[in-house]
């Protein structure tokens, strides 16, 4: 009869499940090869263009514009190509022609670069401003005249975008927020925040929800990307007219973020079955 042995425990049930759920890891090799080269990519790009930027300071901005975004459609292309990062785009008859300002979910650093390059009009994003101070980067966002906010300056700083928003609205362009305030991680739900809803209700701009699952390839403050399919769904417009803003922002919470329960079940797998039911809504499903 064998003698037990002590001080040998079978490992967690946890832990095991978990080494179980990482049958990639063995990849993780080529990931970061790949991770290296996309990330030598975007320097060697970007310097040259940043000061191909300063150079067309004095051109116009719709001029400026077609310039600048030329960088991020290059990160898009390299992501596809080096990363194996794909995308799809459903809904994009729901974009109106009208002015509007765009509330999205925000997973990741590739939407940030690939609404620019996608939209049918010229893109303002409202940012804190020391995103100005980044080299290179912060000069391409600052010639494209943006709405960059001083956030300690609390109301002031929203009626400073209201000012500068309805400016650039009436210049023909589009707002773009993240209501989430900054990125999420797969399957996470952050605190919508009311700015956009109150801009659009003072203004009378649609808001044009958009829900995406780029955080699945493209983490969050992760070296590594995954390859796979990229989802970018577009909602319909909803018009602020009658509503207060936070009518219009709950209005929106619910369509992103029952959206992104029906491109990504298996993120919301952990949630219970009564939040996990969240009735879709009808927006279209065409592939653009």
């Amino acid at each position: 009869m064998t003698r037990r042995r002590r001080g040998r425990r079978a490992p967690a049930r946890g832990k095991g499940m978990e080494r179980a759920a990482r049958p990639a890891v063995r990849f993780a090799p080529l990931l970061t090869l790949r991770a290296v080269i996309f990330l030598v990519f975007q320097f060697v790009t970007v310097v040259p263009m940043a000061i191909g930027c300063l150079l067309c300071a004095p051109l116009p901005l719709s001029l400026r514009y077609r310039f600048t975004i030329q960088w991020p459609r290059m990160v898009i292309w390299g992501a596809r190509v080096i990363l194996g990062i794909r995308h799809q785009v459903q809904g994009a008859h729901n974009l109106p022609d009208a002015p509007a300002i765009i509330l999205s979910k925000h997973q990741s650093t590739w939407e940030t670069l690939f609404y620019p390059t996608f939209m049918p009009r010229e893109l303002c994003y409202v940012f804190k401003r020391e995103l100005l101070y980044i080299p290179f980067f912060g000069w391409g966002i600052w010639l494209l005249e943006m709405i960059h906010i001083d956030r300690g300056r609390g109301a002031d700083a929203f009626e400073q975008v209201v000012q500068q928003g309805r400016a650039r609205l009436a210049e023909g362009r589009w707002l773009i927020m993240f209501p989430e305030g900054t990125r999420t991680g797969v399957g996470a739900r952050g605190r919508y925040k009311s700015g956009g809803p109150r801009f659009a209700v003072r203004t009378g701009a649609l808001v044009i929800p958009i829900a995406v699952n780029s955080g699945e390839c493209w983490p969050r403050k992760a070296f590594l990307k995954h390859p796979g399919l990229i989802t970018v769904s577009i909602g319909p417009p909803i018009s602020p007219e009658g509503k207060t803003a936070e009518q219009l922002s709950r209005e929106v919470e619910h369509w992103i973020e029952a959206e992104m329960r029906r491109m990504s079940p298996h993120a919301y797998a952990h949630e219970r079955p009564r939040c996990a039911a969240v009735k879709t809504a009808d927006h279209g499903s065409g592939v653009a």
